[in-house]
C-alpha cells in the first residue's frame, strides 16, 4: 500500500471525487482530505491510499491534470517525521 500526497486541490473537492478521480487506476483503499483545525475550511491537499503498482500509475497519469480548474500536484508522500525533527513554524504559538 502506498500514501499518494494530492496538492493544489481545488477548495471545492470532495473525497468522492478524489477517489473517482484515482479509481481509473486501480482500487482506492482511503481518502482524506486535509482541513484548517480552527476554522474547518478545506486546505487544499490531501492523502490518498492505493496498492504499489496502482498507486505508480496513478502518479504519472494525474500529476499535472487539470482538475476543478487547478493542476493537481501529485507525488509519492513522505513519511511524517516525529516532532522534534520537523522545522519550526513560522508564527508558531509554541
Amino acid at each position: 500500500m502506498k500514501s499518494i500526497y494530492v496538492g493544489n486541490l481545488p477548495f471545492t473537492a470532495t473525497e468522492d471525487e478524489v477517489r473517482d478521480l484515482f479509481a481509473a487506476y486501480g482500487e482506492v483503499d482511503s481518502v482524506r482530505l486535509m482541513s484548517d483545525r480552527e476554522t474547518g475550511r478545506p486546505r487544499g491537499f490531501g492523502f490518498v491510499k492505493m496498492g504499489a503498482q496502482d498507486a505508480d500509475a496513478a502518479i504519472q497519469a494525474l500529476n499535472g491534470k487539470n482538475f476543478g480548474g487547478r493542476d493537481l500536484r501529485i507525488n509519492e508522500a513522505e513519511d511524517r517525521k516525529p516532532m522534534g525533527q520537523r522545522p519550526a513554524r513560522n508564527g508558531s504559538r509554541w
